[in-house]
């Protein structure tokens, strides 16, 4: 279950079908070493997107 305490390394690892999603929502720096280490809601701040609405699509692709 994705939480936007998660840091995008870590839910790369996890799906990294996930990368699709976020690129998607705008967040097209994901590959940069430094967005490995933010969190969701760092990622999500900083692109002004609603980490609600990518927590939501997230876990909808995990059930």
């Amino acid at each position: 279950m994705v939480n936007k305490d998660m840091l995008i390394g870590e839910l790369l690892q996890l799906n990294p079908k996930y990368a699709e999603v976020l690129m998607e929502a705008g967040m097209h720096c994901i590959s940069c070493p430094a967005s490995a280490m933010e969190t969701l809601e760092e990622a999500c701040e900083v692109h002004g997107i609603d980490v609600e609405e990518i927590i939501e699509a997230l876990n909808s692709m995990s059930s």
